[in-house]
């Protein structure tokens, strides 16, 4: 079966053994749209905040975040299959930069996994994906710690980012943003950050 993403260019692309090969597409807003509206109105995304969008104006949403240089986009295909939705921004140019104080070498970091199918829950599946996130955006990004904000009542994210090595910061409200492109309710987070020296040798 051939690999219907294989003409695109990854910014990344790992293999894991007994998981398979791993790439980091950027996202194509409109070609990808299908994809991430399906995931994105599902309940268990409720904490992602696109449930009531249609496939348009989630087109226009990743569109937009096209244009910027401090918000990026991409689609984690693993063998062909599309596996995950991924979101890098810079904190400080972001509303959780009000909430914390920012260091140089911090990136944002917002995963949202695929509906786990027709097989149900596979084991390693999170741990293993996350790991080649993590590898993307540090040492391949020359980057020194992660942060993560998800909502406070998502506790299986919560537990997914602490399993991985995350260490939980504070909790903290996300104020509202309210712009012609975005909306963006408030949100009670939980931060957590994970240092590249953890995870990877100095």
């Amino acid at each position: 079966m051939s690999d219907p993403y294989d003409t695109r260019t990854a910014v990344h692309e790992q293999r894991l053994e007994g998981f398979g090969t791993v790439r980091i597409l950027p996202l194509d807003p409109h070609a990808d749209a299908d994809v991430v509206h399906r995931w994105v109105r599902e309940e268990r995304a409720v904490f992602w905040g696109m449930k009531g969008l249609d496939r348009e104006q989630v087109a226009e949403i990743y569109t937009h975040m096209a244009g910027l240089d401090t918000h990026h986009a991409f689609l984690i295909v693993k063998d062909g299959e599309p596996v995950a939705l991924l979101q890098t921004y810079e904190p400080w140019a972001d509303r959780v930069g009000e909430c914390y104080e920012v260091r140089d070498g911090d990136i944002g970091v917002h995963l949202l996994l695929a509906p786990a199918g027709e097989g149900g829950a596979r084991p390693g599946w999170s741990q293993s994906l996350l790991a080649v996130v993590t590898a993307y955006v540090l040492p391949g990004l020359g980057r020194h710690r992660i942060v993560v904000d998800p909502d406070v009542r998502n506790a299986k994210a919560i537990k997914r980012f602490l399993r991985q090595g995350f260490e939980a910061g504070p909790v903290v409200v996300l104020p509202e943003i309210d712009l012609p492109d975005v909306h963006l309710p408030e949100k009670t987070a939980q931060l957590a950050f994970l240092e590249r020296t953890v995870v990877f040798s100095p």
